[in-house]
């Protein structure tokens, strides 16, 4: 890990290590698994699994994914047993460790929209290119020359603005494609609802990728300005963000695991010799 990152990570993982329980909040494609033409070839990084593995059995850890996938479509990927929390479409749908899922009802207008989007697919002649999820639809374009995802993004977003706009449905572009969904389903909010279900002091780290993720960094910003929160973003090639630093995987993500893994088994350390010195 580079020194100016280390530098950042350290106090922050020292009151990792001295907390009780933290939370590690992560995307998934482009954090913890490098971008893939298949979509189920998606694997993680080599070693991230088994870390996260390490991670969830420590139990100081809630380790939480939360994807523009649907979760379903995560747990086979990630396969890490106990499975750690899934929030998929982007927080919209949350999968817990027992593996009950829940939604919020969407209301008429919005599966209208959505119903309009994929009938929009299908007079283009485009469905195979889209991913359909639970409150969301994806365009694909990676993979194809840059002509071709040109043309198509121009197509898709053509075609879905007068949609969004006339259902109140979110339009976002993402690394590789452009997504139509409901206005529920944005990472900043899901980080928003999760904050508000734990303790102020709690640490809280969020790892990300794309512009997707970017509500959540500037949701992370009050915890950050706190002491009790870091974010970063994780990719090979940095871009401008609101996370706090830049983490190149797999190399750099693989050593912050590392060292998370490192900071909750010192807790357990220090509890151990708090718990002799009392009954010494």
């Amino acid at each position: 890990m580079r020194p100016e990152v280390q530098s950042q990570v350290t106090p922050f993982l020292q009151s990792v290590a001295h907390a009780s329980h933290a939370v590690l909040l992560l995307d998934y494609d482009g954090t913890l698994a490098p971008f893939h033409t298949r979509r189920d070839q998606a694997y993680p990084y080599p070693g991230v699994a088994l870390l996260l593995q390490e991670i969830v059995r420590n139990g100081r850890t809630r380790v939480v994914v939360i994807s523009g996938r649907d979760a379903d479509d995560v747990l086979p990927l990630l396969n890490v047993h106990p499975r750690p929390e899934i929030w998929g479409v982007h927080g919209l749908q949350r999968m817990n460790t027992d593996g009950s899922t829940e939604m919020p009802r969407l209301d008429e207008r919005t599966l209208k929209g959505l119903s309009d989007a994929d009938r929009w697919l299908g007079y283009q002649q485009l469905r195979h290119m889209a991913e359909f999820k639970a409150g969301s639809i994806a365009v694909h374009w990676r993979g194809l020359s840059q002509n071709a995802a040109e043309e198509l993004r121009a197509r898709a977003l053509l075609g879905w603005r007068p949609i969004a706009e006339h259902s109140g449905l979110n339009l976002l572009e993402f690394d590789g494609g452009v997504e139509i969904r409901a206005y529920q389903a944005d990472k900043g909010d899901a980080v928003r609802a999760f904050l508000g279900e734990i303790g102020p002091d709690t640490p809280v780290a969020y790892l990300g990728d794309d512009n997707t993720d970017e509500s959540a960094f500037l949701v992370m910003q009050e915890r950050i300005e706190q002491g009790t929160g870091i974010s970063a973003l994780v990719r090979p090639i940095w871009r401008e963000t609101a996370a706090q630093f830049w983490l190149k995987p797999p190399g750099e993500l693989l050593d912050f695991l590392g060292l998370w893994l490192k900071a909750c088994s010192e807790h357990q350390a220090l509890e151990g010799g708090a718990a002799a010195a009392v009954n010494g």
